[in-house]
């Protein structure tokens, strides 16, 4: 692994920051959250027009950039450090990858060139427990199924000819508005029990919508409501749909470590920045032993945080981690160990904060909630490492195989 990066990434980081710089400081970023989409439109008009950022990781064929999952990354790690509202999350890591790997010919060449240019949005509506089971970042998703027995979930039927879903996914990632949905549903009855994804408009005939309350409103989500929706089945009628989203979840978990190193690399350089101007009897805060130590113990997670993620994203990018290939997965224990260095700086970022660092006012409080909200949606910590673990084959025989 060379852990240099190259001219065109460094490029395409100092454009990110500069552009997220001017158009996504704090104002701006409450201002974003507070609206009906849960983001900046013009800032997303301007991520997909001038940077092509939708189109980062698709071939060049179906209009995007043609780089690799590396580069998006890259990328994230730059919207996290400035916790960016964006639907890139939901549509370039989730959706568009699922589309480029089980679409037919004739779904990629109709939707991967709108959802690279930026012009349509998706989310990907998975009912369960969790999206990380779907994803098989917290355990095995051989036995995950979309639906709950007869009622529960969303189920799938035939129906002149169409398939109708019917069902409701209570959290999903900008779900409320998305221009296309891809929905895990449940088909076959108890003797054929299957999931299948399918393609759903955003403006179809008996869908319903509503965005929900989030501990992370940067994070928006929506309740998505399935009554006898028309959909299109995503790829071919005997896709194998559970080991592409088990590969999947690999490439979405690199993303996401990415993008909380990003996170917590900010709300330590705030810290240290406030630490040196806040004086205590006489002198910076800053300049006190104990407070150096504890910044410096926060320096060297997020460094080492940094080193896992950069990992999975080359790994990944190099084909081990992306959809098709079988390789080294190490996308789950990267996200296990981001999460927690972002946790832990912004912890420390609220406390040497003192009393400012947790009010609503002040945005260390945010990327706490971007801390807690991921492990939320995306682990908890210590699932993600047993899965690792498990994967690994450390516990095999009920013994720690060193």
């Amino acid at each position: 692994m060379d852990t240099r990066l190259t001219t065109e990434q460094d490029e395409i980081r100092r454009t990110l920051r500069e552009l997220l710089h001017k158009r996504c400081g704090s104002p701006g970023l409450r201002t974003a959250v507070d609206s009906p989409a849960g983001h900046d439109p013009l800032l997303w008009s301007a991520l997909a027009g001038r940077l092509g950022l939708p189109g980062l990781a698709l071939p060049e064929r179906y209009g995007g950039v043609g780089c690799s999952l590396t580069e998006l990354a890259l990328a994230c790690e730059e919207t996290g450090r400035a916790l960016a509202p964006s639907p890139l999350l939901a549509t370039s890591v989730l959706t568009a990858p699922l589309v480029l790997a089980l679409g037919t010919g004739a779904q990629r060449a109709e939707l991967l060139p709108r959802l690279a240019a930026g012009t349509l949005t998706a989310a990907l509506a998975v009912p369960g427990p969790a999206l990380t089971t779907a994803l098989a970042l917290t355990c095995d998703n051989g036995a995950f199924s979309a639906g709950g027995g007869r009622a529960g979930g969303v189920q799938a039927r035939r129906a002149d000819g169409d398939w109708r879903l019917y069902g409701q996914v209570d959290q999903v990632l900008d779900g409320h508005s998305a221009g296309l949905l891809i929905v895990a549903a449940h088909t076959g009855g108890f003797a054929r029990s299957r999931t299948l994804l399918f393609l759903v408009a955003g403006d179809a005939p008996g869908l319903v919508r509503a965005r929900q309350t989030a501990l992370d409103a940067t994070r928006p989500q929506g309740r998505v409501q399935l009554r006898e929706v028309r959909a299109e089945l995503l790829g071919e009628e005997g896709a194998d749909v559970l080991p592409a989203l088990a590969v999947l979840g690999d490439g979405v978990a690199a993303v996401l470590a990415c993008e909380a190193v990003g996170a917590a690399e900010r709300v330590l350089e705030r810290t240290v920045e406030y630490v040196g101007q806040r004086e205590q009897f006489g002198r910076p805060v800053g300049s006190f032993q104990a407070v150096k130590h504890r910044l410096a113990d926060v320096y060297v997670e997020v460094q080492a945080a940094r080193s896992a993620a950069y990992h999975a994203a080359w790994a990944c990018g190099a084909g081990a981690g992306s959809l098709g290939a079988q390789g080294e997965r190490s996308g789950g224990l990267a996200l296990a160990q981001a999460l927690e260095a972002l946790r832990g700086a912004a912890a420390e970022g609220i406390q040497l904060h003192g009393g400012i660092g947790f009010t609503w006012e002040h945005d260390a409080q945010l990327y706490f909630k971007r801390a807690a909200g991921d492990e939320l949606l995306f682990g908890p910590v210590h699932r993600l490492r047993d899965r690792a673990a498990e994967g690994a084959g450390l516990f095999a025989g009920g013994e720690v195989t060193v």
